[in-house]
């Protein structure tokens, strides 16, 4: 059925329709893989949200990694910076696997605009790991002194990192500093703090045998 809803979207031009079909499918995984063609036709639309929903639904319903790879690829080529940053955060999900945009990732690190950096930051570190740190710090702590309304990711990612994050302890700011967000960063920040430095106020005391 909801195969038969993306077929209709597609002939009727109904985008935002197309794109809820697509993630919908890509929910159901494998088991959607009668759709694949019809979401394989998708990934070189012109629609700029239509593409990479398409990319990341045929990676979900079972799309060859090389064939999925290249697709991310291009969208990392792009003109339209949410394209770049959908296909980060899908190759960061892929992980190790996707070692072959590592080159592509820390080039971008040096993009113009900081939440494409944030995003592909965070990518480098779900697929180098450990090698990758240095960079990943760096980016995630200049994008976030450029632009305060990052820093709610930067810290997510920061918490993600654990213990090799210790040189890059948060500071106060928040998306769009409102206070739900800033309240949002001082609690993780906090929980991240403490996990870090143990000496710090409010860390666990260590535990006795």
């Amino acid at each position: 059925m909801v195969a038969d809803t993306l077929g209709a979207a597609v002939r009727q031009e109904r985008h935002g329709v197309t794109r809820s079909a697509l993630k919908a499918l890509g929910a159901f995984g494998p088991a959607a893989t009668g759709a694949r063609d019809t979401i394989r036709s998708l990934t070189t639309v012109t629609d700029a949200h239509v593409r990479p929903a398409a990319v990341a639904a045929l990676w979900a319903v079972g799309g060859g990694l090389s064939e999925v790879m290249l697709l991310l690829l291009g969208l990392l080529d792009d003109r339209i910076t949410f394209r770049i940053g959908d296909a980060a955060d899908l190759l960061g999900e892929t992980g190790p696997p996707a070692s072959v945009a590592l080159p592509r990732l820390r080039g971008l690190l040096t993009h113009d605009y900081e939440w494409v950096r944030v995003h592909c930051a965070a990518a480098l570190w779900e697929i180098g790991g450990q090698a990758e740190a240095p960079a990943f710090l760096d980016a995630l702590l200049q994008a976030m002194a450029k632009n305060s309304a990052t820093a709610n990711h930067v810290v997510a990612c920061l918490d993600r990192m654990g213990p090799l994050a210790a040189p890059a302890l948060p500071r106060r700011g928040g998306r769009f500093q409102s206070i739900d967000h800033d309240e949002a960063l001082q609690r993780v920040g906090r929980t991240l703090i403490a996990r870090l430095d143990p000496s710090a106020p409010g860390a666990p005391a260590p535990r006795t045998v």
